[in-house]
C-alpha cells in the first residue's frame, strides 16, 4: 500500500493527504455507521500526525457518542472521517480517496448490527463486535 495518498469530498472544499502507512480497510456494520452512511462504513486509518487537511474549516464534526466523533463536509455532506476521542488517529472513508483501488480489505466488524437484507460473502473474517485491534463505541 502506498505511503502517500490523497482524497477529499465530493465538492472539493475538503482535501487531505496521508503520508504514513494506512491500515487495511475495515467494514463496520454498527447502527451508527448504518444510519450515517445508509449501509456500512468502509474505512482505513492513519496516525493523526500523518494526515494533512486542506479546508478543515469546512468539516462539520458530530459527536455521535462519548467515544468518537464523525467528520463530514459541511457543504456537500460527504462522509470523510471517524475520530476516536482518546486516540491520535483518524479513520478515513475508503471512498474518499482519489485512488481507493490501492487500499486492501481487512475484515468486518459489528456484524451483529447488519440488517438482514444483505449478506457478507466476500470471505473476509467477520466479528460480531469489535475486531482485533479495533475498539468502537459499539464494542
Amino acid at each position: 500500500m502506498q505511503d502517500h495518498q490523497t482524497g477529499g469530498c465530493l465538492c472539493g472544499k475538503v482535501r487531505f493527504t496521508t503520508t504514513g502507512p494506512l491500515r487495511e480497510v475495515i467494514f463496520c456494520h454498527c447502527s451508527q455507521c448504518r444510519r450515517q452512511s445508509g449501509l456500512y462504513f468502509a474505512a482505513t486509518s492513519v496516525s493523526a500526525d500523518c494526515l494533512a487537511l486542506e479546508g478543515a474549516g469546512n468539516i462539520t464534526w458530530f459527536a455521535a457518542s462519548g467515544f468518537a466523533k464523525r467528520g463530514f463536509c459541511g457543504t456537500c455532506g460527504s462522509i470523510l472521517f471517524w475520530k476516536p476521542n482518546d486516540e491520535p488517529r483518524y479513520a478515513i472513508l475508503a471512498g474518499a480517496f482519489d485512488h481507493p483501488e490501492t487500499l486492501h480489505p481487512g475484515h468486518h466488524i459489528c456484524t451483529e448490527g447488519r440488517p438482514e437484507f444483505y449478506q457478507i460473502n466476500d470471505g473476509l473474517p467477520q466479528y460480531l463486535g469489535d475486531g482485533p485491534g479495533v475498539t468502537t463505541a459499539a464494542g
